[in-house]
């Protein structure tokens, strides 16, 4: 099982914490990792993108000029797409481009980006976050002391935690997931991560389910 030191907010190691195998100790296929993360950005898609065909634009109801004797092209609208105005052809129209991936994969995808991030060093482990209220200074304050200044980091705590959503909200690429919102898209586009000791015990918990 590997290891990692507990830090408090000071950066001071306060212990240690054994992580399980079955989490943090994972390889997987790349295009399980990348089939994950595609159908999680897949699923964020709203799909609203709408264009309109000859059939939705206004106008057209008649015949702009008689076929013959005009010594034009003929043409039977002015909504025609060939037309200033007219439709558009083969245009996008609203869908849903969700899809759903096996709970399997999804899990083993997790495991797969977690291990790599701590295989390259890139997981920290924290006694405990609490603000006494919702403050950005307090949050920076404590990346800062954490050496995390400058990169984007994951900060995955154990249940929702309204002071500290709100403290990092405001603070460019710090994203706040609790364990069971946890996506190997969040993993993988993070540059650290960073989880309260709760929050490991339960993501090693969660393994043995």
């Amino acid at each position: 099982m590997p290891e990692l030191e507990i830090k408090d907010k000071s950066n001071k190691a306060v212990g240690k914490i054994a992580l399980s195998d079955d989490v943090f100790g994972v390889t997987a296929k790349q295009g399980v990792v990348h089939g994950a993360v595609v159908n999680f950005l897949a699923n964020q898609r709203q799909g609203t993108h709408s264009t309109k065909t000859k059939g939705f634009v206004s106008g057209g109801g008649k015949k702009p000029w008689k076929q013959k004797s005009t010594g034009r092209a003929r043409s039977g609208s002015s909504r025609s797409p060939l037309w200033r105005g007219g439709g558009i052809v083969f245009g996008p129209q609203p869908r849903d481009y969700s899809y759903d991936l096996p709970k399997k994969a999804k899990k083993l995808a997790l495991k797969a980006v977690l291990s790599g991030k701590l295989a390259d060093g890139e997981v920290s482990v924290i006694d405990n976050i609490a603000f006494e209220r919702p403050r950005t200074k307090d949050m920076v304050s404590l990346l800062q002391s954490l050496q995390f200044g400058g990169k984007s980091v994951l900060v995955i705590v154990p249940e929702y935690n309204k002071t500290v959503m709100l403290s990092a909200r405001n603070i460019p690429g710090v994203t706040v997931r609790r364990v069971t919102d946890l996506n190997s898209y969040d993993v993988a586009v993070h540059n650290r991560l960073l989880m309260t000791k709760q929050a490991a015990e339960m993501l090693s918990e969660a393994s043995k389910k």
